[in-house]
Parts: structure tokens; sequence; C-alpha cells
């Protein structure tokens, strides 16, 4: 895989929000530009814990179906925050844990059959 452009770098250091978890404060980044992957829209996110001791990177997979074509990294991170938030502690514990045992990401898919935060009303 070759590196970003600088330019995607400086942009992706906008693309943050703030969680407020039972662990204290947190900020979720896109790690990674997005990039489509076959059916899929793969968005690589971090969460940096604010002191900066903790940082958990996770991959999440989107269904192109269940996003607009020209959703951007922002809009996408918009939408996966309040389930992050929600859930943050199974979301960490699950992300921890395959980083550990099996040595890579954990992924979260959204699909049809499990569409998480992205639901279509």
């Amino acid at each position: 895989m070759r590196p970003a452009p600088p330019e995607a770098a400086s942009a992706l250091a906008d693309v943050t929000t703030e969680l407020r978890t039972g662990r204290g404060l947190y900020r979720l980044v896109v790690a990674a530009p997005s990039h489509d992957d076959h059916n899929d829209r793969v968005l690589t996110l971090a969460l940096e814990r604010a002191d900066g001791i903790e940082r958990v990177v996770v991959i999440c997979r989107v269904a192109i179906e269940l996003i607009a074509p020209d959703q951007d990294d922002d809009h996408l991170l918009a939408t996966l925050t309040p389930w992050v938030e929600r859930d943050f502690e199974q979301v960490r514990e699950a992300a921890l844990k395959t980083i550990r045992s099996e040595r890579k990401l954990h992924e979260f898919s959204f699909d049809n059959d499990r569409p998480g935060p992205f639901v279509r009303s």
C-alpha cells in the first residue's frame, strides 16, 4: 500500500470528533482516507484517549447501497459517532481483543442485514 499524499494527511487531521465515555474523553479520528472495495466503502477509524495513553484502530466496512455515492469521510464519521459513543465499551473491547489474539484490526461491517447507524428511513 502506498502512503497517502501530504495533502491527504492534513485533510485527515480535520476529520475528528470528541466522545465522552465512562473512561474519559476520547477523540474519534479518521486514520486513513476511505476507499471503495468491491461493494463497500472502507473507513479506518482511531479511538484516541485525550491524554494520549491509548489509541485503538478499527476498520468500518459500509455497504455502498447504505450510503450516498458522494458521501465523504466527514459525513461517514458523523453517522458513526453516535453509534461508537453508545457502544463504546463493546467497540473498544472487540478492537483490543482482535489486536491481541489475531494481530489484526477489528472490522465492523454494515450491510442490509446489519445496517447499524446507516438505517434508511
